[in-house]
């Protein structure tokens, strides 16, 4: 009866066109007061516990607002020159150099509608000029953008160790190799088109050009270096490296590239200065930068753009924690286990059904609702069965990185129908044939684990071996 009225109610809820988020409270509201002993000061308790208890979840905010920056300064535009300049001179480079540029941003980012926005809005057009079908270049980056929640660091693998309190360090880490195997996946996969198609290439630019666009992105990389380096060297928890990142991007978009803020258009050497005084000067204006950028439009812009991101999220993962709470003190997800276990299904069979079922939710939901409701009764049959955790949180991430293209609520296909200025339909159609490329992957990630658990655990033996 419990499970019933519970999930009757969100469906209910969610079929009515409510926020998810509010359908996600409401029922776990409704189910409290009429089925159970909790009191009403307990629901207020959760809620303030879900955004309090679990610090792992303090770095999205912080990595929402380093996208932010590094979305509105031109980090995107020097990654993807770098790019370029690396694999563009091959047939169908330009749309290798798109994949490659989205791993990158994604590395630096952690959201993919995030890396759908600040690479497709640059590169689609550039593709199209260059020869390449604008259902084509779409298609690419709709798919590639997905990167972003499976390259480390990401805020939905964040959402997932909060859910079951696993180590957010090892998600990251298992999750480095599946993303370079997709964008090597969808590379090899362009090449074959293009060589098909006789799709254009680009003279290569050279070894100094080469050398010069990777030292512009460099202000980009770096972070790449500074999270990922902390976090896998065990010098500073996600939280800790995210708020390092926000600070970090702070600086590059404002003070070093000076696309936005105070500083924007003024170069940083005068006619005649020396290498010297020029330093000198620059580094003396950082706190004039500091404190001017308390009042520049453009950085609060940024910053309230960043906020807005966060207290959405906050708000759901508040909500689905208090549903995932109900789940818990009704034994919910015990039950479900049980009953699985008793069935007798085999380890492989179980993640088959994962699999279905998250495919269907992906359609209807955000990923993080889908984690916070999905992973507290999955995760118990799981552990049961012997599913490693990490294994099984990113087996959901890839799922949910389907979800992204799958409508009616695929986001980055309506990010990517925004920056096209194309319906909703002609975005899908777009997308679909590299979907099956991520069907694909997903069954190879399914079924043979060590692709996800081989870093983690290696790292792990380094540690133990030093120690």
């Amino acid at each position: 009866m419990t499970i019933a009225a519970l999930f009757g109610m969100l469906f209910l809820c969610m079929f009515m066109g409510m926020p998810i988020a509010i359908a996600l409270g409401l029922s776990s509201v409704t189910t409290i007061l009429i089925f159970s002993n909790d009191s009403l000061a307990s629901i207020a308790l959760k809620l303030f516990e879900a955004t309090s208890e679990h610090y792992t979840l303090l770095a999205i905010p912080f990595f929402i607002l380093s996208s932010a920056f590094l979305s509105t300064g031109g980090v995107a535009r020097r990654l993807i020159n770098f790019a370029i300049d690396c694999v563009g001179h091959i047939r169908g480079g330009l749309a290798m150099a798109s994949v490659m540029a989205c791993m990158l941003f994604a590395a630096v980012s952690g959201s993919s509608p995030a890396t759908v926005a600040a690479i497709g809005s640059i590169v689609i057009v550039g593709m199209v000029k260059a020869g390449y079908p604008k259902a084509f270049a779409a298609g690419v980056i709709a798919n590639a953008g997905t990167l972003g929640i499976l390259i480390p660091p990401s805020i939905v693998m964040l959402v997932y160790a909060a859910a079951t309190e696993v180590s957010a360090s090892r998600m990251f880490m298992a999750g480095f190799i599946p993303g370079l195997m997709m964008g090597g996946i969808l590379m090899v996969a362009i090449y074959i088109v293009a060589v098909v198609k006789g799709l254009p290439s680009q003279p290569f630019p050279g070894v100094m050009s080469l050398v010069h666009s990777g030292l512009r992105a460099l202000g980009g990389l770096m972070l790449i270096i500074i999270v990922l380096g902390s976090i896998y060297g065990g010098v500073a928890s996600p939280t800790e490296a995210a708020s390092v990142a926000a600070v970090y991007a702070w600086l590059v978009s404002v003070w070093g590239y000076r696309d936005i803020g105070p500083l924007k258009d003024v170069p940083w050497r005068r006619d005649g200065e020396g290498t010297a005084s020029m330093l000198m000067r620059n580094f003396a204006s950082l706190p004039m930068v500091m404190v001017k950028s308390f009042t520049d439009k453009e950085v609060n812009h940024v910053v309230r753009d960043a906020s807005k991101v966060s207290i959405m999220l906050l708000f759901i993962i508040a909500n689905a924690m208090l549903f995932a709470h109900v789940l818990t003190t009704e034994r919910i997800p015990h039950t479900i286990a049980e009953t699985i276990v008793a069935w007798g299904l085999p380890a492989w069979g179980f993640l088959i059904v994962v699999n279905i079922l998250l495919l269907i939710a992906g359609n209807f939901m955000e990923p993080s609702a889908i984690l916070l409701i999905m992973a507290p009764i999955l995760f118990p049959i799981a552990m049961q069965l012997g599913i490693d955790p990490i294994h099984l949180g990113i087996i959901m991430v890839v799922n949910m990185e389907i979800g992204m293209l799958t409508p009616p609520v695929g986001l980055n296909l309506f990010v990517t129908a925004g920056i096209t200025g194309e319906s909703m339909g002609w975005a899908i159609k777009a997308a679909l044939p590299w979907l099956s490329l991520l069907l694909i992957f997903l069954i190879l990630i399914t079924y043979i684990p060590d692709i996800s658990l081989f870093l983690p655990n290696y790292l792990d033996s380094l540690r133990g071996y030093k120690s």
